[in-house]
């Protein structure tokens, strides 16, 4: 079975560096001295510091795991791969909401560096892959839980 690839920004590919490294470096080594610290209390099948400890290194090995298997799955997507004619992943677009009238900024970004919150949408959501491919000026229509949303595609840029 083939791994997902995982479509990254040079910033996305940065971060997940960033994050694994520490995770390695740094976290690791503040929970091994939890759990030495919590296994100096004594008695472990009632020590709820050691439980805690255990799972939180749990939580940081498999978040490891998931980090490397990303990496190595990944390609990086350059401003010389963003094709400003058609909206694709690296592209910026701007939208206006044709019920509305609401503009709205979106970088389409792989769903690992999806951050909704700082208008970053994966090019798996439902608003990524209706714009996917479209031109600048095409009316989309979004199929989003509470229905459809229509927008029109204003711009388009790096």
């Amino acid at each position: 079975m083939s791994e997902k690839e995982v479509i990254l920004t040079p910033e996305g590919l940065s971060r997940l560096e960033q994050e694994l490294e520490d995770l390695k470096t740094v976290k690791r080594k503040e929970v091994a001295a939890r759990i030495k610290e919590a296994i100096s209390f004594g008695d472990i099948s009632e020590n709820s510091e050691y439980e805690e400890a255990k799972n939180e290194q749990a939580f940081i090995e498999g978040r490891i795991l998931t980090l490397e298997k990303m990496l190595r799955n990944a390609r990086i997507i350059t401003n010389d791969d963003v094709d400003t004619g058609v909206v694709s992943v690296g592209s910026r677009v701007r939208l206006k909401d044709l019920e509305f009238g609401d503009v709205v900024d979106y970088t389409i970004v792989g769903s690992a560096e999806s951050d909704p919150m700082n208008n970053k949408i994966s090019n798996e959501s439902p608003v990524g892959q209706a714009l996917l491919g479209k031109a600048k000026g095409a009316v989309v229509d979004v199929n989003v839980p509470a229905g459809t949303i229509q927008y029109e595609i204003l711009d388009i840029n790096l």
